[in-house]
């Protein structure tokens, strides 16, 4: 590993390590031996069977998780949502994706997993993430998102509000 403050490579030692919460992932404290500088890194098993998202112009790209966590992210820009909370949801997306597509996933399927994800994690970040996602043409397309985010509200589990 490289020091992210000396650029040193090989020369840190790992303090701590813990499983995140879903258990994908295996977090690491390490401090570097040369500056003394402590970072985390994480570490993830990588598939064995890689997913290629189909995108809409027809291209193939391998999948990306950092992707979905980089839109996810400016959906959920200056509200009050952790990276904790962040992570925990692309694993959730994530872990469906591989459950339910076994080489391909279109750019379209990947969208509706996020959003279905998104829209009990937090209303703001649903709505700025819809507005990227279906390319809203007018105000009238948003209006209509809000209000039904505000109907999903009104009908969700108590478990669910508190999401909100």
């Amino acid at each position: 590993m490289r020091c992210p403050a000396c650029k040193e490579l090989g020369k840190d030692k790992v303090i701590d390590s813990r499983l995140t919460e879903s258990g994908a992932a295996v977090r690491r404290r390490r401090v570097c031996t040369e500056c003394g500088r402590r970072f985390t890194t994480k570490e993830r098993a990588e598939e064995e069977l890689r997913l290629t998202v189909v995108k809409k112009d027809r291209t193939r790209v391998p999948y990306r998780r950092d992707k979905i966590a980089g839109g996810i992210r400016q959906a959920c820009h200056k509200l009050e949502v952790s990276e904790e909370q962040i992570e925990a949801l692309v694993d959730r997306i994530e872990g469906d994706l591989f459950a339910d597509f076994d080489r391909e996933v279109s750019s379209d399927e990947i969208g509706r997993y996020v959003t279905r994800r998104l829209r009990d994690l937090n209303q703001v970040a649903y709505v700025r993430f819809m507005s990227v996602y279906r390319n809203f043409h007018g105000v009238d397309e948003f209006i209509d998102e809000i209000r039904n985010v505000q109907e999903h509200a009104a009908t969700a589990t108590p478990e669910q509000q508190s999401l909100f």
